[in-house]
């Protein structure tokens, strides 16, 4: 009888053990457990979604823990009963930086997960060949995992409002919320103040450095970018209207109809606009979607009081201007209204002060690194620009700008590479050419940031830092925060 009742004492105290850990891991309160909202994010847009997402809900009670995925791991997602990611697909099909460990650590791996319910927004490009794959594969192996879904996995191409408005139905549903919150912040009137060619006589496509001008700016730092609706040229606009019968000044809201074309995604053959055809004007508006923003790095500070930019005019294979670059550099004329919006970049912002700082670009991409050298403080920390272009002769942009950065002291090395001249050399080239510096400058702790196009550019700058310093310690310097990327 005494070892009956031994034993009956041990067992409730090992239930009570049991019972008092399972407790401790999954306390009971009234309040509802955070909601994680993590978000992988190259320039900025999945960011500003997530935390938008977090603002939101953390207005109307429901607690929220913000996260990139990079810091997500088996423990916070066991910890986890609920989850929003919002995640872009960066280069190839690839994680963005802040998602490079999560892809290295956790994908592939069996993790439990039936107990998260999860929602994802995928942020991608239908004209790249991997629209959302990086999305897609962590939504595939949360599936794997036993994840259930909160929603059906939306994906959206460009930011296309459709999409995000699913997403904002979908948050004010976790609100309790009957009024959907707004998936966008207002666009603001600018106008084309400047446009000036940079390389005249250069082999390479006309560049245009571009000043826009308002009455009223919101503040920027380095590192934050530009979102533009381009518009379709006037001509363009006036022969669909032609095609269609309609008449241009026909009011649609208050503006006249050529006025709103001009901001929509037109038909580019005969056919399709033959089956606009017996429409009126406000089914053709509802039938057309806007122009997609073009993102563009931001050249200047507040302090100048103007957005500068850096366009190079694109050229299709029909051998018209791009829609974004050709409004830009050719078509818009001097004071012509435009619309845009700063967006932040937080993964491009400026290090600290007294961090040595590694700028790399080429073309275009110099805007970017413009903006932090015009950061820079003389004496505060050194500052090295490597940039390439096409030609030495015509391709010098810049050049007495940054003769009086080195002269004043912001900038103590300048080296260029030109792809024309002999030899010809590639921006890569100049860190093995100068990769003793390179090394004494990160032991140091320097801070790499590269601008400009990641196909070319940016793919030869990530393959040579890795054969000079080895891929661990690019990754380090990735993690760290050390090695920072602006890449389109």
């Amino acid at each position: 009888m005494t070892w009956a009742l031994l034993l009956s004492l041990l067992y409730l105290i090992g239930c009570l053990g049991i019972a008092w850990r399972w407790r401790r891991r999954h306390p009971q309160s009234n309040a509802p457990s955070p909601l994680l909202i993590s978000y992988a994010s190259q320039s900025g847009q999945a960011e500003r979604l997530a935390r938008e997402a977090a603002s939101y809900l953390q207005v109307h009670g429901q607690p929220a823990r913000l996260l990139s995925l990079d810091q997500v791991d088996a423990q916070v997602l066991d910890d986890s009963r609920q989850a929003l990611l919002v995640l872009s697909t960066y280069g190839d099909g690839e994680a963005p930086d802040n998602a490079a460990r999560f892809a290295r650590q956790l994908l592939g791996r069996n993790v439990a997960l039936s107990h998260l319910d999860v929602g994802v927004l995928g942020l991608g490009d239908r004209h790249y060949p991997h629209f959302c794959r990086f999305a897609q594969q962590v939504e595939q192996w949360l599936r794997h995992n036993g994840a259930q879904p909160l929603f059906t996995p939306l994906w959206a191409d460009q930011l296309d409002p459709a999409t995000l408005q699913q997403w904002s139905q979908q948050l004010a549903k976790l609100a309790g919320d009957k009024q959907v919150p707004p998936t966008d912040a207002p666009l603001r009137p600018v106008h084309l103040a400047e446009r000036q060619l940079l390389n005249p006589g250069s082999p390479g496509a006309p560049a245009y450095r571009i000043e826009l001008q308002a009455d009223a700016l919101p503040s920027w730092q380095a590192g934050d970018v530009l979102e533009l609706r381009p518009q379709v040229p006037t001509a363009q606009v006036a022969a669909g209207l032609q095609q269609l019968g309609l008449a241009p000044d026909t009011l649609v809201e208050g503006l006249a109809l050529a006025e709103q074309l001009a901001h929509r995604q037109l038909p580019t053959d005969a056919g399709a606009w033959q089956a606009l055809r017996g429409l009126d004007a406000d089914a053709l508006l509802a039938h057309l979607p806007p122009l997609p923003l073009r993102t563009y790095s931001l050249a200047s500070l507040p302090a100048s009081g103007r957005l500068e930019l850096l366009v190079r005019l694109v050229t299709l294979a029909d051998g018209q201007p791009g829609l974004g670059s050709g409004w830009l550099c050719q078509h818009a004329p001097l004071g012509a209204a435009m619309q845009v919006r700063l967006r932040a970049n937080p993964a491009f912002h400026h290090p600290p002060t007294a961090t040595p700082l590694i700028l790399i670009g080429a073309g275009t991409g110099l805007a970017g690194l413009l903006a932090h050298l015009r950061t820079r403080q003389p004496g505060a920390a050194d500052t090295w620009l490597l940039f390439g272009e096409r030609s030495p002769e015509h391709d010098r942009w810049y050049s007495d700008a940054l003769q009086q950065a080195l002269q004043d002291g912001r900038l103590q090395h300048l080296d260029c590479a030109f792809t024309r001249a002999e030899p010809a050399q590639y921006v890569q080239d100049l860190l093995s050419l100068h990769s003793e510096r390179l090394r004494a400058w990160l032991a140091r702790g320097a801070a790499l940031y590269v601008c400009g196009r990641l196909e070319g550019m940016g793919q030869g700058v990530e393959q040579r830092l890795i054969d000079l310093l080895g891929a661990s310690t690019v990754d380090d310097l990735r993690t760290s925060g050390r090695y920072r990327r602006d890449l389109y």
